[in-house]
Parts: C-alpha cells; sequence; structure tokens
C-alpha cells in the first residue's frame, strides 16, 4: 500500500482565518494519522492579490500552531517550486495536451454577458456556461480577437456525468454539461484557471489525498475529468463542512476578528487548536491541545457533514 501524501495548499491573499486553519489541521490530522507526508503549496495563481509576504507569514502561523509539513512552500523539496506563480511552465504542458486533443477553444464572452439573466445558473448562483463561443469559426474567432483577448475554454461532451465517493461526504454525482458547461483553463490574461493548476500540481506532487472546504466540492468532477484526460493518477477526496460565525455568516478573510493576526493576540496556539477540535468534534470540551494530541482519537466519523456554526463566546 501506497504512503498517504496530504497536503496544504492555502491562498495567501490575507491573513488566514478560522475556516482556514479548520482545514490545515484536519488535513494535518488526516494525512499524520495515517502515517503520511504533508505537502505545503502556495496557490497564488493571482499574484497581484497574493503578495510572498503574505506567503511567509502563513508558514510562520503553521510552524506557530504546530502544523508540520515535509516538503514545499519555502522548505523545498523534490517538486519545487511550490509556488504556483512560478509553475506556469509546467502547467503550459499539460495545456498544450489539451490543445492537442482538440478539445480547447477560444471564448470572448464578457463578464457581464456570462452573469446576464437570460444565462443559466446553477442552484448556488453559479453561472453555467452557456456555450455562446463554442461553435465559432476561425473567422468569427480571428474578427473576436482583434476586440478582445479571449479566455481559453474545455469542450466537455454534450453529456457526461460523473461520480465519485468523497471520503467525508459521500456519494457524488454531477452532470458536468448541465451544472456546469464548458469551463476556463486559460484566462484572458494569460493566467491558468486553478481548475488546470491543481490537478497538475497534485498528480505531480504525488499527493494522494486531498482534505478541502466543501465550497469546492461541486469542482471535484471538472478536476477529475482533467485527471481522465491528460491521464494522471486522480487523489482521493475528503470535503470538510464550512465554518460559520456565531451570527451564521460565512467567514472571511476580511473579517479580522476571526485572523489568525487577531487570535495570536489572545490566545495561546494550544487553544486555538483545542477550541477548534472541540468545534468540530473531535473532541468533548474546548481544552487546550497541540495538533499532536489530537492523533490518537482522530475519525472523520466524529467530523459533522453539515456546515458548523461557532458557538458564540467560544473565540
Amino acid at each position: 500500500m501506497s504512503q498517504v501524501v496530504g497536503r496544504f495548499a492555502p491562498s495567501p491573499s490575507g491573513r488566514m482565518h478560522l475556516g482556514n486553519l479548520l482545514c490545515c489541521l484536519l488535513a494535518w490530522l488526516s494525512a499524520r494519522s495515517a502515517g503520511g507526508r504533508v505537502v505545503l503549496r502556495i496557490e497564488d495563481l493571482d499574484a497581484m492579490r497574493c503578495p510572498r509576504a503574505y506567503a511567509d507569514l502563513l508558514e510562520q502561523d503553521l510552524t506557530w500552531l504546530g502544523l508540520d509539513w515535509d516538503e514545499g512552500g519555502s522548505k523545498g523539496g523534490p517538486h519545487r517550486p511550490y509556488y504556483q506563480s512560478e509553475r506556469s511552465d509546467i502547467y503550459n504542458t499539460y495545456y498544450q495536451r489539451l490543445v492537442k486533443l482538440g478539445v480547447v477553444y477560444p471564448c470572448f464572452c464578457s463578464r457581464g454577458q456570462l452573469h446576464a439573466a437570460s444565462a443559466p445558473h446553477r442552484s448556488d448562483g453559479q453561472v453555467v456556461y452557456p456555450g455562446a463561443c463554442r461553435d465559432l469559426t476561425a473567422q468569427q474567432a480571428a474578427q473576436a480577437a482583434r476586440r478582445r483577448p479571449p479566455a481559453w475554454r474545455l469542450r466537455l461532451p454534450d453529456s457526461l456525468t460523473l461520480s465519485f465517493i468523497d471520503g467525508h461526504m459521500g456519494p457524488v454525482t454531477q452532470d458536468l454539461a448541465a451544472d456546469c458547461g464548458d469551463f476556463v483553463l486559460r484566462r484572458a490574461d494569460g493566467v491558468f484557471a486553478y481548475q488546470l493548476a491543481v490537478v497538475v500540481d497534485d498528480a505531480l506532487m504525488g499527493v494522494t489525498q486531498v482534505v478541502r472546504g466543501g465550497d469546492l466540492l461541486s469542482s471535484t468532477p471538472r478536476q477529475l475529468w482533467l485527471y481522465r484526460l491528460l491521464d494522471l493518477p486522480a487523489p482521493e477526496f475528503y470535503h470538510l463542512p464550512l465554518l460559520l460565525a456565531p451570527d451564521g455568516r460565512r467567514l472571511s478573510k476580511r473579517d479580522g476578528d476571526q485572523s489568525l493576526e487577531h487570535l495570536q493576540s489572545r490566545y495561546s496556539p494550544q487553544q486555538i487548536i483545542g477550541r477548534l477540535a472541540y468545534a468540530a468534534g473531535l473532541q468533548s470540551a474546548p481544552d487546550p491541545a497541540c495538533p499532536a494530541d489530537l492523533l490518537p482519537g482522530f475519525s472523520w466519523d466524529k467530523v459533522p457533514r453539515q456546515d458548523i456554526r461557532l458557538p458564540e463566546g467560544l473565540f
């Protein structure tokens, strides 16, 4: 049996909040409890929004909390670089494979057009791409390119349903054509999209277990399709419930009171870990704990599947 390889893959657009910390904690516990290794990858595709200073702070924060990793970040390792902003040449290699398969086409739709009332929407409000540029002729595409640079989309089969078993949420099935539509592989500014980058990175870095927030559950079938097209090994997925503020709102890096910068001034790392573990069902009381203290009793069966509302006064 191959060794479990988990990963932290944060986007350093600001200081981590409690939801980010819970994801890192569960990813660490899930991998370490199986005797596995942990990779730290900095997902800074949009380098303007993710300055390196935040990535450096992120590493300091993880170390302060006792969440160590075996390779990645500034530590380096066999799969360097571990910053997505430095891996464009690697992504381009796999992007060109898709181009050769004939499944990539230019899209000239503006954001306004995509969000028009006539465009189909999912139940969560996300736009389902209606295929407006799917069948442009070469001449039409050339004319449109004179007005605006295109994004590049992956052409999906007209009927494509993918199913997988999430390690925590259970069976998931999605009709990609109806629930997503052709999705972007490369933005108009040349930056490769998250869906492609994360597939390539996890495969090349040997990641076997992906632990991440439930808000990314619906993107997994898209990634599984890319794994299949690129003939890359897919990891197992574990999606955790979202952590909500006591008033029910979703946590954000804009919420300064829930950021690690604020929490560090009030709590020790053991207090933060212990209270997060309590909120996630891993402890019966919010007692201080190091991550290693939680390993003997860790089980995904203890973690709720529904979103977790933080008890009033816990933080």
